[in-house]
This record gives C-alpha cells, structure tokens and sequence, in this order.
C-alpha cells in the first residue's frame, strides 16, 4: 500500500531540528538597535520570571536567618547558617568571612553545581563539594555565601521530577525547580545585603554546572547582580534538544518555556553588566559549538551597548570538571570588577574542612516545606465562582481559552501547512468500505486515519471521531484485520480478533454511520524508540520547545477534524468526538478549537489534570472541570465511567445558565 514506509525514530528527529531552528532563527532576531532592545527588555524579564514559577514574586517574608556555629581557619571564617526564602522552603550556607576587614567587602553568591555530599545517610549538602571556592575568596578580600540546592542540600528535595519520577504535572503546574533555585538566590542576596561586613552595591555570582545555570537564572532577573560568571551552565537548544544534552540534565536546567525562547535570550539580559562565560572544551554535557554560538549571539547586545569589554568567553581544556583552569578566569573576573584588582592569581583553591565541619543542622526542622515544595510554588488557580449570568460566563470562557492560546498551546502552527489528504489504500467487504488516509498535521508530522462506512452512495448519518492510544489501537487492529488486513499493511497487525469484527460492522451497518481512527504522532505507525528512557526524554524535548507531547497531539486531532470536513470528505456530516482516559482529555481540548462537534463521548476522563493530559501551565488558569464547563456550552457530553461529584462545578455552570439538562450526561 502507498507510503506505508515510516520510521518513527527519524520522522521525530526531523520534528525536533525543525522546532528547534525555528526558535533558534527568531531567537533576538527583531533587535537591531539599542532602542530594539531597551523597548523590549522589561517584557523579556517578567516572561522569564513567568516562565521560573515567578511572576508575580512570591512575597518576601522574614528570613528569619539563623547561625548555627562557626567554623574557624587562620585567615577566615564560617558561619554555618539557614533561612527560609519563604516559610518552610529552608536554605542552608556557609558565609566565608575574611579576618582581616576594615570595611564593607564585595560579595559572592557561590551556586553549587550536582556534587553531592553524603555519609551513612546524611547529606552535608553540595556546599561542602564547592568549598574550596568559598575559601579562596574569603582569604582574598570576599564575603561569600555558598548555598546549598534543593536536591542535594542537607533537606533533601527533589530536582528529577520529569527525569526520574513521572512527575508530568509539574507542566501544568508551570513549575520548575529552576524557578525555586533562582528564588533561592534572590533571597541569598536580600540576606548578603542584610549583613553588615558587606557592601550592597557590589555583589557576584558565579557556579559551575547547575550552579553554572542558577547563575544564568539570577543574573538575568535581579540587577543587583553587578558581576557574572557562570562556568558550564549553558548552551542553546540545538544542543540540549537535537543532539541530545537533555538526556543528561535534570529538570533544574530549564525554564517552562512557554514563550519558546532559545537560551541566548536568558544570556543576553545580563547585559551590559561584567559576564564571562566560562567552559571547557570537551564538556559532553555543554558542548563547545552551543556555547560559542550563544556568546556570540549576546556579543552582539553587548556591542549595542558599546560595552563589549564587560563581555568574556573563556574556553579552556577539560571534560565536563571542575577545574583550576576555570577557577582562574573567574577569580580574575570577580577581582577586577569587584575590587578593581588585575593582580595575578598566586593562590590556588583548597578544600579546607571535612564534611561535617561544614554541616548547618544536627536536626532537620519538621516544618520544613523542601521535600513538597513542588506541591505548593506556583499557585495552582483555586474553583472558580459559578457564573450568575452569560456576560458573566463569556469574560471567564474567553480568558480561559486566551490563557490556553497563549500559555498551553503557543506552540501551535501559526499559520498551518496544507493538509495534503491522500487515500493510500481502501477495500470494501461485508457492505463496508474501510480506507486509509494520510495527513499532515504539520511539517514533518505525517500522519495516518482509518475511515469504515457502510458501502454505498448515500452518506452516513453521522461520523464518530475515535482518538487512539495504543491499547485503543490494536483493539481496533484486531478487529479489522479480519478484512482488511491489505489497508492496515502499514501498522504491525496483532492476532485477529473475528468476534470483535463481526460486532463492530453488524453496528454501523444498523446505525448508517462513519467511524474514524484517529492515531496522534508517536503511536502505531509513528511510535518512536520504546525505551522507557527515551519515552520520557522525547517528551522533555518537547517540553524545552515550550511544547508538551499531549498538546501536540491536541493538534493532531484538531488536523485530523480538518482532514475529515475537507473539501473531498464529509463536510456536512455531524462528528462524534471520541476518546478514553489520557485521550479522552485530549479530545475535549480539541472540541474546545474545533467548531460543531456534535458530541463528545468521553470514557474515564480524568477529574484533574494531575493525571493527565498534560498541557503547559494549565492548571495556572483551570482544571477539568473547567474545559467541560466551555465544551458544554456548545457541545453534548457523555461521560462514561465517572462520578458525578466530580464535575459538580460543570453541572452547576450548565443549571446556572440555563442550559439544556441533556449537555452532560453521566452513564455507566
């Protein structure tokens, strides 16, 4: 049969570099002035802010700091510290002092990359892994605070959350513990500015690794930040996306990226203040190419600025480590634009004290919120209030789908490519005509449908609309396979399942009706490398292009809708709209974009998106109940299998407003 050759692996990859260069190419591509970008800059800002879990702020709430103990050497001290960036989210430090002051000392904010540091259970945090950073600016004329991270600090949370944990719905919540890491840097440097030994006015930040990327984070947000240098903490998505860097870094490194931003933009919002950018040359993890081609993108902002002095790149020899290479350069750095001093280095950086020197607490605070913070940092939107009237209904309805466009599903084709339907194959048996069609959904997503009908001149009644996930898909390869095995050549055919056949075309024959097969990218035809671990790293590729796999396949569906209704389809033809668990989800977003859905028959639709679907930032805006609410007004729904107390809030909206009893209905 026609174009029955694909290959998953390669129609994805291809996907991908075009997603990819497509952010890459509008990637500060409208600034060719200092105007361009003094216009635009605050704007860049706040969608950073958003797009960390920050906006708005949370609220500065006392620290309510505490010294714990010191630690003592000949030419400084450690204080061994905590705070609380917000109530409960503990952040524990050690702040380097040096003996000998005289006045008000320039600051660093040393960020710790992923070197953890455990004994018999018992994490010393990763401050104690970067110590020797702390010490040699302590014992050179600096304050420095070096802060633990949330995964890898004494409190132990969590950082792997789409990594490791299947924790999808930290994209409907818009999180990232990159947004709780850059908040704990703001209120480490509220807390630098609080003490007395330190001058305000001139404070740094510098790590390495993930404290490379929390340098990005808080140098771009906070102007306080007067010197930079983040050492292997970036590279663009060409890197992380198509030549597979996500693969080896947790979800600390990203931002949500709902304004599908390349990281040269995060980058570029330091300037023109003092930034080097630092790394080795065989770093696997932030390879060379990613990081000279984000240099000189923000290069070119510097140069706007006419501060091209105040920009550096360093690139030294080296795997992805720790090196004194790299401390160098940044010793020099923090130096001459923080102290004015262009001396040679003549000290090198030593690791001082054991672990437990070091370690802040002897009892974990049971109030401690680290563990969970995920649950509760960015604000999930509380029920809303039953509308009383439609004037009422339609604001709610009309933010909620703007929130949607415009926080969910950005990501969409703005101008979508040519559906270009073709039969490839069709045959007709037992008075039913089964066919096969090919669609774009959009450049370089082809997919396929499968359409059986009654044969014959007179068109059906009706056309049921089915979403397939894999169960879903070979149940109705069983069947058809029976008949039809020529049209289906294209999927892999599991064993035949007569009873199933003779059931399914006794029932459409009686109802005069169309049933069509949906199959979404990544399943049957398409399905792409099924290794757990490439599963969950395709779609944390999606998720660095400000996409998410289930949103996409909302598209899918919208496209295959078109595709059914065009010119030589069925134009006219009332759809049912069909779909179980995940799907169902998916197919209710769809109907939501789609205009006259006759009905949507949905099975085991999840109550929240907690389980599924999961759509980027959603559930800052609505929840479940809140998409049936909308579908509801236009559309008759069917929910099969699910409790009633559970979309009380849509059944109150639909009485409220007097709509028809029959828009939802419940059947078991």
């Amino acid at each position: 049969m026609d174009g029955d050759a694909i290959d998953g692996d390669a129609m994805i990859a291809e996907y991908f570099e075009i997603e990819t260069a497509r952010l890459r190419d509008a990637c500060l591509a409208d600034i060719t002035s200092l105007e361009d970008w003094q216009a635009k800059r605050s704007e860049y800002r706040r969608q950073l802010l958003e797009m960390l879990g920050l906006d708005p702020l949370p609220e500065r709430t006392d620290l309510q700091a505490v010294v714990t103990g010191q630690t003592e050497h000949d030419e400084f001290i450690v204080e061994r510290l905590h705070f609380q960036s917000s109530p409960g989210l503990y952040v524990t430090g050690n702040l380097y002092l040096p003996r000998s002051r005289s006045e008000p000392l320039p600051a660093i904010l040393y960020v710790c990359g992923h070197g953890a540091s455990r004994s018999d259970g018992i994490s010393f945090g990763n401050k104690v892994t970067y110590q020797h950073h702390g010490a040699w600016f302590a014992r050179h004329g600096f304050v420095c605070l070096t802060i633990d991270t949330l995964q890898m600090g004494e409190i132990e949370g969590i950082h792997h959350g789409t990594y490791r944990y299947d924790m999808w719905w930290w994209l409907n919540r818009g999180y990232t513990p990159a947004g709780v890491e850059a908040w704990n840097c703001v209120r480490a440097l509220d807390y630098l500015q609080s003490r007395a030994e330190v001058d305000p006015e001139r404070l740094g930040v510098t790590g390495r690794s993930g404290g490379g990327a929390y340098s990005w984070w808080i140098a771009a947000i906070d102007e306080r930040i007067t010197a930079a240098v983040p050492v292997a903490g970036i590279t663009d998505l060409e890197n992380h996306v198509v030549d597979g860097c996500v693969e080896g870094h947790c979800d600390c490194m990203y931002m949500v990226n709902t304004y599908q931003w390349d990281y040269p933009l995060v980058a570029a919002l330091v300037a023109p203040r003092p930034l080097l950018l630092s790394n080795t040359d065989r770093d696997r993890i932030f390879p060379l190419d990613g990081v000279v081609r984000t240099y000189e993108q923000v290069r070119r902002i510097y140069e706007l600025y006419d501060q091209r002095n105040n920009l550096g790149l360093q690139i030294t020899a080296g795997p992805h480590r720790d090196t004194q290479e790299l401390h160098i350069h940044a010793f020099r750095w923090m130096n001459q634009h923080l102290r004015d001093d262009d001396s040679m280095i003549e000290k090198a950086a030593f690791r001082f004290f054991e672990p437990q020197q070091l370690k802040v607490f002897e009892t974990l605070p049971e109030d401690q919120r680290n563990t969970e913070i995920h649950e509760t940092f960015v604000p999930t939107a509380p029920e809303p209030p039953v509308p009383q009237d439609d004037t009422q209904w339609s604001a709610m309805r009309d933010g909620w789908l703007k929130a949607l466009r415009e926080k969910s599903f950005r990501a969409w084709p703005a101008e979508p490519s040519e559906l270009a339907v073709n039969v490839v194959g069709s045959a007709v048996q037992d008075g039913v005509r089964f066919s096969a069609y090919d669609f774009d959904s959009q450049q370089a997503i082809r997919l396929r449908m499968y359409m059986v009908q009654p044969d014959g001149p007179n068109p059906p009644q009706r056309i049921v609309v089915h979403v397939l996930d894999d169960p879903a898909l070979t149940e109705m390869l069983a069947a058809y396979r029976v008949a039809f095995a020529e049209p289906l050549s294209g999927e892999t055919l599991p064993e035949a399942d007569a009873e199933a056949y003779r059931v399914k075309v006794e029932a459409l024959v009686a109802a005069q009706q169309a049933h069509v097969y949906v199959v979404p990218r990544g399943i049957g035809r398409t399905a792409w490398d099924p290794s757990p671990r490439k599963q969950v790293q395709h779609q944390r590729r999606f998720y660095l292009l400000g996409q998410t796999l289930d949103g996409m396949r909302v598209w899918d569906v919208r496209r295959a809708i078109q595709a059914v209704r065009a010119p030589d389809g069925l134009p006219d033809v009332p759809i049912h709209l069909h779909g179980a668990g995940t799907m169902a989800g998916i197919a209710l977003y769809a109907s939501l974009f789609e205009p006259r859905i006759a009905q949507l028959d949905l099975d085991d639709l999840p109550a929240d998106h907690r389980h599924g679907p999961y759509l980027l930032n959603v559930n800052r805006y609505l929840d479940m109940p809140q998409a049936v609410a909308m579908a509801a007004q236009r559309t008759r729904i069917v929910l099969q299998d699910a409790d009633p107390q559970d979309w009380g809030y849509a059944k109150n909206v639909i009485d409220a407003l007097g709509w028809e009893p029959e828009a939802l209905q419940f059947r078991q």
